[in-house]
């Protein structure tokens, strides 16, 4: 599968990493949308279902981590991906794997061809492109 028909949403309250991002995802072929704070993530994701999600994990108000199980829970076809700067991180991955989760990270600064790389694995033939609302019985977000 072509990467050019993924859907990559960008998550970051540092608004030049999220635009940066998006700017490197479209040029790869990718169509983005990018938010600046989990809120924002929601709304978007009631309209535009993304099959991989790009997370920061230090956002105001919800972290990345709480935002990414609302979207695995939401949206069981994309896929996510975490990345941070902050310490605090450790502590909340630990928490999220004692609820049952686990998540790909990546570590800030990460240069642009790392994560495009690990986008394309989290995107590999195994991803399924399921973009109906309610997939395996759950409301869509903002429900």
């Amino acid at each position: 599968m072509d990467e050019s028909h993924h859907r990559v949403l960008i998550v970051d309250d540092e608004r030049t990493i999220a635009d940066t991002l998006a700017l490197i995802f479209s040029s790869g072929g990718y169509e983005t949308q990018t938010a600046y704070t989990a809120e924002q993530a929601i709304e978007i994701v009631v309209e535009w279902l993304p099959d991989l999600a790009i997370i920061d994990v230090v956002l105001p108000q919800t972290n990345g981590i709480d935002l990414a199980i609302l979207l695995t829970a939401q949206c069981p076809a994309c896929r996510v991906l975490l990345f941070s700067g902050q310490a605090v991180t450790d502590d909340l991955l630990a928490e999220a794997a004692n609820k049952g989760y686990k998540f790909e990270i990546l570590a800030k600064p990460t240069h642009p061809s790392v994560m495009l790389e690990t986008a394309l694995n989290l995107l590999g033939p195994n991803q399924s492109k399921l973009r109906n609302h309610g997939i395996g019985g759950t409301p869509p977000l903002g429900s």
